[in-house]
């Protein structure tokens, strides 16, 4: 709830407009996604730029999220296996909100629960802050309550980049893998 109203407070993006073919709100016009340069999970250079020619969905989270970034990895995984085949050609990415626990070795474990394709992103955090400014996204750290481990407040909404890298859409928080798989099939369909 909270963390919703967060998100839509601190777009600078162009407003979402409905539209009747994608389920996520729609970026008019399209533009080029943001490019970053991150450490990634798979031991590689995480770039949007690697991924040219896939579909990527863009997520933020953390690792020790109790309930939405668990909720979105296992909803992104579902949509992936309705796709069968069609999956080679979207790449999920999940970028951490808390680089302070969340190092490439957690990220990857974290991540190949869900799906082993998933790819994560961590780096300093003066480079994920200048990252989550350029795509709008919000996070912010929660003091502990009676001595247990803090928490995170942060953008829940999955970016839909197309195989060009324009940011397409922005699917909100709480979307089931059919409405994902809807959208995807429409963005792979697109030449």
């Amino acid at each position: 709830m909270k963390r919703r109203a967060l998100l839509l407070a601190s777009l600078p993006l162009p407003a979402l407009a409905a539209t009747e073919r994608l389920k996520a709100g729609v970026f008019e016009p399209a533009q080029a996604a943001p490019e970053f340069a991150l450490k990634g999970s798979d031991g590689a250079a995480l770039s949007l730029a690697r991924f040219k020619g896939k579909l990527v969905l863009l997520v933020f989270g953390f690792t020790h999220c109790p309930e939405v970034c668990p909720t979105t990895l296992a909803t992104l995984a579902q949509a992936r296996k309705q796709l069968g085949p069609e999956a080679a050609d979207v790449q999920v990415v999940y970028v951490t909100v808390d680089p302070e626990r969340d190092d490439i070795n957690r990220i990857r474990q974290y991540l190949t629960a869900f799906d082993p394709s998933f790819i994560g992103g961590t780096d300093t955090p003066d480079t994920l802050a200048a990252m989550r400014k350029r795509y709008g996204v919000v996070a912010e750290k929660i003091a502990p309550k009676q001595g247990n481990a803090y928490g995170m407040n942060h953008s829940t909404s999955v970016w839909l980049i197309d195989r060009s890298g324009k940011l397409q859409a922005m699917m909100p928080y709480g979307h089931p893998a059919k409405d994902f798989v809807h959208d995807l099939r429409l963005l792979l369909a697109a030449k």
